[in-house]
């Protein structure tokens, strides 16, 4: 049990050391009705249908920022939803194509739908990852 608590002790500031942040800054919101739904997702399976994390604020005409504290170095995707009638789900069109905002990690698009977590993705490491994203919408 001592040389368990040891080693525990001696990984304790390697794994406060290896911890980072994502700051997400919402842009360009359409107007001040609804939430804002940020999501973070850590690997390709996953992305968009289960958030490891995430995030509501109320929607407004400033920007909104959220932070996701305590990361693990590794890999992430952002997605966001300016959930205008605050049912907690994207709504589109009969032909699928959204009727609320959206943003997805490094600005990026997809060309008929979603991008894919590597287009998404931001690498975290032990310092502060900055991403601004602009709402679309359509």
């Amino acid at each position: 049990m001592k040389n368990l608590l040891s080693i525990v002790l001696l990984w304790l500031p390697v794994m406060a050391w290896s911890q980072g942040s994502i700051e997400v800054k919402v842009t360009e919101i359409r107007e001040a009705k609804g939430e804002i739904r940020v999501g973070l997702f850590n690997n390709e399976g996953t992305f968009l249908k289960n958030a490891i994390e995430g995030k509501v604020v109320k929607a407004s005409k400033e920007d909104v920022t959220v932070v996701f504290e305590n990361l693990p170095a590794g890999d992430y995707a952002v997605s966001v939803l300016h959930d205008e009638n605050g049912n907690g789900e994207m709504d589109s069109n009969v032909v699928g194509i959204p009727k609320e905002g959206f943003a997805f990690g490094n600005n990026a698009m997809g060309t008929f739908g979603p991008p894919s977590f590597e287009k998404a993705k931001v690498v975290v490491k032990k310092e502060k990852v900055r991403q601004e994203l602009k709402l679309k919408y359509m």
